[in-house]
């Protein structure tokens, strides 16, 4: 098994550490792994993204064109990355501020209203814990215990008494996502 995905959103929305829970959980699972971030200069607000590779066999390359999964936060993500998921892949977004939605029936969609979620839970932090979840749902590379590891690797130790409410918000992620339809229009 690989597993090949692109998460792109604002800095900001927790893209980057997002991928990095990912790939430790990956390692808890003895799986070959690898991580390579990609921003700009700007800290939030400017465009980011994280290509993370998940495998039982060795990764011969951490460069990517296509992908099995895009996770896109943002409509200029979405511009970016909706034609380089493989027909067949999944494409999973936050519809929060996305005015052009996906329109490709070669691939699974679905949306997760993370920001509404993570709004109600009380802490708008954990929108990229809510997102993880969704995409934990609609494909389950690694077991939630070992994300429940990563997150602890991942995060720094001030920070563990927010694990608890990390895992709420992706069982939440995992309750809430939505299959996407695309519907065609005849020209």
């Amino acid at each position: 098994m690989t597993e090949e995905i692109i998460i792109a959103g604002f800095g900001g929305q927790g893209v980057l550490s997002m991928g990095k829970i990912l790939a430790y959980s990956g390692i808890m699972q003895d799986q070959e792994v690898s991580w390579m971030p990609s921003y700009g200069p700007e800290m939030r607000g400017g465009t980011a993204n994280v290509t993370v590779i998940l495998s039982d066999e060795r990764i011969s390359s951490p460069y990517l064109k296509l992908f099995d999964t895009a996770i896109i936060l943002n409509q200029q993500s979405m511009d970016k990355f909706e034609e380089t998921v493989k027909p067949g892949g999944i494409l999973i977004y936050e519809p929060n501020g996305i005015h052009e939605h996906p329109t490709r029936t070669d691939i699974d969609i679905y949306q997760i209203e993370a920001t509404k979620i993570a709004t109600e839970m009380g802490n708008k932090k954990i929108f990229n814990m809510v997102v993880l979840g969704a995409y934990l749902k609609a494909k389950p590379v690694v077991e939630l215990e070992n994300v429940i590891q990563g997150l602890e690797k991942s995060l720094s130790e001030r920070y563990h008494h927010l694990i608890p409410l990390n895992k709420e918000a992706i069982t939440k992620g995992m309750e809430h996502i939505q299959k996407y339809e695309v519907i065609e229009t005849v020209s």
